[in-house]
Formats: structure tokens, C-alpha cells, sequence
């Protein structure tokens, strides 16, 4: 089936994932919020959160026992931006424009919808019906933190360190998990590096690598190096 885009044009359709999505969606019921789907890539599932564990569940004992991962997105923009700007920000871009960008490219990474700031996100796999969906739901944030989530490492044990990586980057504590301990940082470590108001203290002293001027290399130099590489590479025998 496809489906008729503003310009009159066709877009390409998902006859197996349409399928699927309506299938899944009486399966799961009021736990649905929504889905979305790409022609030929994913389909996406958005779940009430309170609905997370149950919905898992009862995809893994619909043939979706495959647990591929479990992370996390914090959408909101950092509150210092970027530490520098650089010679293309702004260029050619009017604001009007510029504006229209910004919207377009958050509705493009926003598949399967999303309301608020912290938002979970799992995939599983049915191997047996080469089947596949993305699943997604919304996290409510409590003065700046994500809430807790019922854990799913009963329903899929692989989610274990998954679960403990979404709690130690993103600050979103697993309800039923019994070992909540950190993977990379040291036990100590305050804060969640990969939360958007984390602060990037090193990128204050020394500015982000694609930022930093490079000079251009002196043709001679150039021409030096290039052919000390090609005298190294016919030494080698490489070249014969």
C-alpha cells in the first residue's frame, strides 16, 4: 500500500510491517499509543510507560524472544549549547528558515512520537518470522530527572547491563533491578554524562576538534611528503 504525499507523488509502502503493526496493536491494546512505520527499514511501537514490562511481556510470548538492546534519549537541548560556534552556523540560513530546519529534523529523528524530555527506547526480534520492531515510551521527568521505569530483566535477562547503562548515563532508575552498580564510571561518580544538562567541563579549556583552525600544508611540503610515501611504498616491494 502507498500513500499520497502533499506534491501528489507516491510514497512506498510496508504491506508486511502494516501487517505486523496492526497485528501488534491488538496484541498490546491500551499499552499502544501509536506507531510508525519506514517503508522497507522499522516499525515503531510507543508505549505507555506503566505499560513498559507487560507489553514486553506479551511481545516475547507472541515470538519477539529476541532481545537485540535497551537505551535511552534525553531530548532537550543542552542549557549552554555549544561551547563554540563556528564559520558555517547561520551561513545562508535566515531565521524563518533556519527555524523550519530545526523543526523538520526533529520530526525526523522523532519516529514513533515522543512528548517529553527522557524517553525509552528497546529492540526485539522475532527470528522466526524474520520479524522486527523498535519499541519506545515516554519517561516523565520529576524536577529535571527522569522517573522510574519498571524493570524487564525478568522478562529478557539480557536487559540486565542495558538496564544499569540507562542508570548510570541517563539517571533513570530500573524498578525490580537488583544491582543498579556502575559499569564505566567509578562508584563515586556524581552526575549522568550522557543527560543534556551534564556539564562538559574539558570542552570549556579546549574547543571540540572540528572547531579548531587547521592550516593548509605548503604545496612544497606537500609535494615532499607525498614523495617520501611513494620512495616508502616502492621500497616495501609493495609496488612491484
Amino acid at each position: 500500500m502507498a500513500d499520497d504525499t502533499d506534491d501528489g507523488t507516491e510514497t512506498p509502502g510496508d504491506e508486511a510491517r502494516e501487517a505486523l503493526a496492526a497485528e501488534l496493536a491488538e496484541l498490546l491494546g491500551d499499552a499502544l499509543v501509536e506507531t510508525h512505520i519506514e517503508a522497507g527499514q522499522n516499525l515503531w511501537l510507543r508505549l505507555e510507560i506503566e505499560h513498559w514490562r507487560t507489553a514486553m511481556t506479551a511481545l516475547r510470548d507472541a515470538g519477539f524472544v529476541y532481545f537485540g538492546f535497551l537505551s535511552a534519549i534525553d531530548w532537550t537541548d543542552a542549557p549552554e549549547g555549544r561551547y563554540e560556534d563556528t564559520e558555517f552556523d547561520g551561513a545562508g540560513v535566515g531565521q524563518d528558515e533556519e527555524e523550519t530546519t530545526s523543526a523538520t529534523a526533529s520530526d525526523t529523528v522523532r519516529l514513533g512520537g515522543g512528548d517529553t524530555r527522557f524517553q525509552l527506547l528497546a529492540h526485539l526480534h522475532a527470528p522466526a518470522r524474520h520479524a522486527a520492531v523498535i519499541l519506545k515510551a515516554d519517561v516523565t521527568d520529576v524536577d529535571g530527572a527522569p522517573a522510574s521505569v519498571p524493570s524487564i530483566i525478568d522478562v529478557f535477562a539480557g536487559a540486565d547491563w542495558h538496564e544499569r547503562e540507562a542508570h548510570e548515563m541517563f539517571g533513570i532508575r530500573f524498578e525490580g533491578h537488583p544491582n543498579l552498580e556502575h559499569i564505566y564510571l567509578p562508584s563515586e561518580f556524581e552526575g549522568h554524562p550522557l543527560r543534556k544538562d551534564f556539564p562538559l567541563l574539558a570542552r570549556a579549556v579546549k574547543p571540540w576538534p572540528g572547531v579548531v583552525d587547521i592550516e593548509e600544508i605548503p604545496p612544497e611540503l606537500e609535494a615532499q611528503l607525498e614523495a617520501e610515501v611513494m620512495a616508502s611504498f616502492e621500497a616495501s616491494g609493495a609496488g612491484a
